[in-house]
């Protein structure tokens, strides 16, 4: 009895999130698209310089000199650590149509984070298509049968990227880190939206880590990682600014005024109290969380409640587009 009423409850939050975040994708769905296609595009163009690399020397790093070796057999380590933050994140994002505390929309949040990330991979391509360094990891050193691709026999073994194996073995994308660039635009993201300042410490200790499991596995210079630091947060700044997003960044739990106002009403007779309703459920859970929520992109209006694009967030959830 008690699964089949908790359960009707998370269905019942699922749908009416659902009923929240759907016009804001239908408004955000082209460049959503867009970011996941660069994904790809991304990806071919790291897997094109493989074609390009050509093994040398490893160039002299004062990150080698002064972390110890992990060598070959523990390079499962970062790739573990990178997962476990890349998964927490992608939960983390997916948490309004599961709990009642809902502070983002889903759909602003990934439409922010893959902005910074198609400025940040156009910059990283522009840089290891520019200037082939000799990789440092073990595959792409002298020697190796995988340091350097013969010429591809067709077409569908670029265009395929010769998955898995050409993704995991790929040399020649150094400048700068792509791990670092997702763990950036990650924990910078989470900063900004986050509520748990404990996790938020250990967001920036774990990417710490990472950048020196990186490069004590060899799997970059010490360049590609600090290069990474810095344009990540110089980009995620910059896109920040073109988003507005600092009209919506700072508002707290109990200070500010509402997204929602529980006072006034709208223009068809219902008042932002029900539309709260309508965003987190029954009344139970609305007096157990009365938290404003903070949306990744837009304009708050007079009256307090969101703007995207024309529209705003009452005519949004009303009409359905």
């Amino acid at each position: 009895m008690y699964i089949a009423r908790e359960s009707s409850k998370l269905w019942r939050r699922i749908t009416l999130e659902y009923s929240v975040e759907w016009p804001i994708l239908k408004e955000k769905w082209k460049f959503l698209l867009f970011g996941l296609i660069f994904q790809y595009l991304h990806g071919l163009a790291a897997r094109a310089v493989h074609y390009l690399h050509r093994p040398g020397p490893v160039l002299q790093d004062i990150g080698f000199r002064l972390l110890p070796e992990l060598g070959a057999d523990k390079a499962y380590i970062s790739e573990t650590l990178f997962s476990f933050m890349f998964f927490s994140f992608v939960l983390w994002t997916l948490h309004p149509f599961i709990l009642t505390s809902k502070r983002i929309y889903t759909v602003l949040v990934w439409y922010r984070c893959l902005a910074i990330l198609v400025v940040s991979q156009i910059l990283r391509i522009a840089s290891f298509m520019a200037t082939q360094l000799p990789g440092p990891n073990y595959h792409c050193r002298e020697g190796s049968k995988m340091a350097s691709l013969p010429h591809p026999k067709n077409v569908s073994e670029v265009l395929f990227l010769n998955f898995p194996y050409g993704v995991v073995y790929g040399c020649g994308d150094l400048i700068f880190s792509s791990h670092m660039i997702f763990t950036l635009v990650f924990v910078l993201t989470y900063q900004k939206y986050g509520s748990k300042r404990w996790i938020k410490q250990l967001a920036w200790s774990l990417a710490v880590i990472l950048s020196f499991l990186i490069v004590a596995s060899r799997k970059h210079y010490s360049v590609d990682v600090v290069v990474a630091w810095y344009t990540v947060n110089l980009v995620a700044f910059f896109v920040d600014k073109q988003l507005h997003d600092a009209e919506v960044s700072d508002r707290s739990l109990n200070g500010g005024s509402p997204i929602l106002p529980s006072t006034t009403k709208d223009k068809d007779g219902q008042t932002k109290e029900e539309l709260h309703k309508l965003m987190n459920g029954t009344n139970a859970e609305i007096s157990s969380d009365w938290r404003q929520r903070m949306p990744a992109n837009g304009k708050v209006l007079d009256d307090g409640s969101p703007k995207f694009g024309g529209a705003n967030l009452s005519d949004i959830v009303l009409n359905g587009s």
